[in-house]
């Protein structure tokens, strides 16, 4: 009787089927997958248990790279002036304007400047252009951005461009056909704006020749550049409007502007 491999050799029979092949283990594990999955504090603790100098720089250099990282993500939330749609604006602007930045400013909210603005009017761009550098200055401030009457139906090319500023869920503000008296600097909207509310500057620590002259700084306040922006902000703004239902053309006569 011939055996089966003389069967098999013939093509009488199937051929043996392979043995399953023993899987190869799994490499293991390096120190940078070890670190990705770590929280900051967790990497803190790996770095100081280690009794190799190399491996612990390592760690401290991957956790500053982390921390860079995370500070970069948080500096840049906004960063632009973003584009919306009418149907966007309770979420992008209002809602948007009621959400804390951090703990550190729990309770303030964040400010928002709605732009809205009509191409080929020269104050609008300008105004564009100064937008898009606050806000890249200014990322925890939200800014964004809609052509005029999209926003509100049959609004006049008098009032573009217009800045709407909320903060905390409320309309703070609104300047109107800024740049229509005279040509303005991008120094004068951004002190605009941080009198509006809608940027709060971030504090930065003083130098050594600025605690020096804290003194005489005090003294000559009144005539500082700062001091003079400020005064010619309020001015130049002094009409605040609560309600955008409520504002007035140029001519006077009433609007019924509908956001």
């Amino acid at each position: 009787m011939a055996s089966n491999d003389t069967l098999r050799k013939h093509g009488i029979l199937p051929p043996k089927e392979a043995p399953p092949r023993t899987p190869s283990p799994p490499p293991p594990h390096t120190l940078h997958d070890t670190m990705e999955g770590l929280t900051l504090e967790e990497l803190r603790e790996l770095g100081e248990d280690q009794d190799d100098d190399e491996v612990e720089r390592i760690v401290e250099q991957f956790r500053s790279q982390r921390l860079a990282e995370l500070k970069k993500l948080r500096d840049a939330r906004f960063g632009r002036v973003y584009p919306i749609g009418r149907d966007d604006y309770t979420r992008e602007v209002t809602e948007a304007s009621s959400v804390d930045q951090d703990e550190e400013h729990e309770g303030k909210g964040t400010g928002v400047v709605c732009f809205l603005y009509k191409d080929g009017i020269p104050r609008s761009d300008r105004t564009f252009e100064h937008l898009r550098i606050l806000a890249q200055k200014h990322p925890h401030t939200k800014f964004v951005s809609i052509v005029g009457d999209k926003c509100i139906p049959n609004l006049p090319d008098t009032r573009i461009p217009m800045l709407i500023i909320y903060r905390n869920g409320d309309l703070l503000n609104q300047i109107v056909a800024w740049g229509a008296d005279r040509e303005r600097k991008i120094e004068e909207l951004e002190a605009i704006l941080i009198l509006a509310g809608a940027i709060i500057p971030q504090q930065q620590p003083p130098t050594r020749s600025q605690k020096g002259s804290s003194d005489e700084e005090d003294e000559e306040s009144d005539d500082e550049p700062s001091s003079r922006m400020r005064s010619a902000a309020t001015r130049t703004n002094g009409r605040s409007a609560k309600n955008v239902r409520n504002s007035r053309d140029e001519d006077g006569s009433d609007s019924d502007f509908d956001l």
